[in-house]
């Protein structure tokens, strides 16, 4: 996934605990890791953005000199794996795809006026078991994907080498709950 190129990601119409995801491409262009950490996972919950920021992230750290990646940056993958439980990686209960988590049938409409009433819905937009569960599958796909690269960091970056560690471990050995 990794090697893909990246969609047209239309943020405005996915969601974060706090709202749209408008925000998000500035905050990835300043390295803002620990506010897009506070978006992308909340409680122990990943939302429509969290699989769209990692795609970006883990795209972009694959051109970086990995010493110089922050404890930030690492901290925010290890919060996404703390997230995701041997539950939610079933790719039977997912979309077929990464790709088809931007559908139509799964976002929101671009005017954010109705939001309140769409939150207080059973089932919000976006987040029908198949959806909800692939923005955790693809996460935790994504994260298995850059495992060599956080292997190589790990040897280059001392300040981020603990949470590195917990990181690989996770990633294998899912949390189960």
């Amino acid at each position: 996934m990794l090697d893909q190129q990246i969609p047209n990601i239309p943020w405005r119409q996915l969601t974060t605990p706090y709202g749209r995801g408008t925000a998000i491409p500035k905050l990835i262009e300043q390295e803002q890791y620990t506010q897009l950490a506070e978006l992308i996972e909340h409680q122990g919950t990943l939302w429509q953005v969290t699989p769209w920021v990692l795609l970006v992230l883990l795209k972009k750290l694959t051109r970086k000199k990995l010493e110089v990646v922050s404890l930030q940056e690492v901290q925010l993958y290890l919060a996404v794996a703390h997230a995701i439980t041997k539950d939610y990686l079933d790719p039977v209960n997912t979309v077929k795809n990464m790709q088809e988590l931007l559908d139509v049938n799964y976002l929101w409409i671009e005017n954010e006026d109705n939001d309140e009433q769409e939150w207080e819905k059973e089932t919000p937009k976006g987040y029908e078991e198949q959806a909800f569960v692939g923005y955790y599958y693809y996460s935790y796909m994504l994260l298995q994907e850059a495992v060599p690269i956080f292997s190589t960091i790990t040897a280059r970056n001392n300040e981020a080498s603990e949470c590195l560690a917990e990181l690989l471990t996770l990633l294998r050995n899912p949390t189960i709950k």
